[in-house]
């Protein structure tokens, strides 16, 4: 009897270190955290002036599949650059394509004055703009040293007769402050301004003199 009892208080006192190491060592998940583009201030396009409102329609941007959800990329240039990584507890709070849409309407419209129509169901466009992104990552070039990467092909339409006026090539490339999600986020935000301000000069550029005067 009296080794019976032992055995039991040898086995609960295993089963009780057992469920206390298992609450030491377990370790919670890290809380997911979802990022939006940072606004950050952008330069005002002078030309604005220039232009009379013009109605424009910016099509939501295409991605690549592998592009076209709500991960974080980045890439280790000095490690293996073919190579795609994502960040296991950030996300976009929506695609890439999605956002950069959304900024590129939303600084048309200030920056030129223009009416920027969403869809053809909404209003008549004289024009309209396709959006091509090709990259939006963050690229390390080495351990503490990163930067945000995005790359998109434009063109410009004359809606009523769909006839391209111009097509052209954009990349931009920005150093982020931190090496982490957070630094990616701030980087492609400044990147996306970036590039969304050539894009505005280039189609202050390419439109007809029509649309100059």
């Amino acid at each position: 009897m009296r080794s019976s009892m032992k055995k039991l208080l040898t086995v609960a006192i295993l089963l009780l270190i057992l469920l206390t190491g298992c609450s030491i060592f377990h370790k919670h998940p890290e809380p997911l955290a979802v990022y939006d583009l940072a606004v950050q201030p952008h330069h005002i396009v002078k030309q604005k002036t220039h232009l009379q409102k013009k109605s424009i329609l910016i099509n939501d941007a295409s991605a690549p599949s592998w592009l076209d959800n709500t991960a974080i990329y980045y890439r280790l240039a000095y490690h293996n650059p073919a190579q795609l990584h994502r960040y296991a507890n950030s996300r976009w709070i929506a695609s890439p394509n999605v956002m950069l849409t959304q900024r590129m309407r939303d600084q048309i419209a200030d920056n030129t004055g223009s009416q920027i129509i969403k869809n053809n169901h909404t209003a008549k466009a004289e024009y309209s703009v396709h959006i091509e992104l090709e990259e939006f990552i963050q690229i390390f070039d080495s351990t503490q040293r990163s930067h945000g990467s995005i790359a998109l092909r434009a063109s410009l339409i004359r809606h009523s007769t769909r006839n391209l006026i111009a097509q052209n090539y954009f990349s931009t490339q920005v150093a982020a402050p931190t090496s982490d999600a957070s630094g990616a986020v701030i980087a492609l935000s400044n990147a996306s301004d970036e590039l969304i301000n050539k894009i505005i000069e280039w189609m202050l550029v390419e439109l007809p003199a029509s649309s100059l005067h």
